[in-house]
């Protein structure tokens, strides 16, 4: 299989299609494109692996089959591997699991826009808008209610390492990157996250990147 991303650093549904793929336990070879820099809309001319989705990352080859969106990778190597692999087994645990996912996938927007993914970066005294606070909010209900309902099993949303982790470890990274306050519950969470050996090779090899992408360096404003 291929997996053709973005940057690391800025590249959130690149991580999580790449946490899909080290999910399933399947060996994969990378190949990153570098985003938005002055000759991207060339660079996605010359990419054929990456002509299926119009341009976008993450793209998944298995053989002559292709996806792309993060959601239908995690689908796709489900169907390889079990959905046991991905998804909680009991049917009330994976229904939040999968709820939270689309919701994550849908939503938020206003926290998206104010507080881009930027693993190198530490920013003090970000003010952000009232909608991105309440998007904080809801995001910090739906763990506080997976972590209560489900995850005495491990430090993870639903005890072990799954679904809803991937999908919401750019959110993980987005609380650290502008310092959002967050209850102590949320932090362990985020802590078990930051830690994982997954999410340790992906910083590392963030930091390790000398593409700057000028657009995510600068303040974003509250709107």
């Amino acid at each position: 299989m291929k997996l053709i991303l973005g940057n690391k650093n800025y590249s959130s549904w690149s991580l999580r299609g790449w946490l899909a793929v080290k999910q399933s336990g399947l060996p994969f070879e990378e190949i990153t494109v570098p985003l938005y820099g002055d000759d991207w809309d060339e660079r996605k001319k010359e990419h054929d692996e990456i002509a299926p989705s119009s341009g976008k990352v993450p793209v998944l080859w298995d053989g002559d089959a292709v996806v792309w969106d993060s959601i239908a990778i995690i689908e796709y190597l489900a169907d390889k591997v079990g959905r046991d692999r991905f998804w909680p087994k009991a049917d009330d645990a994976r229904a939040m699991a999968r709820s939270m996912v689309a919701e994550m996938h849908s939503s938020y927007l206003a926290l998206r826009g104010e507080c881009p993914m930027n693993i190198r970066r530490r920013v003090e005294g970000h003010k952000i808008s009232d909608a991105a606070k309440a998007d904080i909010v809801r995001i910090l209900t739906l763990w506080a209610e997976a972590r209560a309902r489900f995850g005495k099993g491990g430090p993870f949303l639903f005890g072990t390492f799954s679904a809803a982790d991937i999908i919401y470890a750019p959110v993980v990274s987005r609380f650290i990157t502008y310092g959002i306050g967050v209850p102590g519950f949320a932090l362990a969470y985020m802590e078990a996250v930051w830690d994982h050996e997954w999410l340790k090779a992906w910083i590392a090899a963030a930091e390790s990147e000398d593409w700057v992408i000028e657009q995510f360096e600068a303040e974003p404003a509250a709107k």
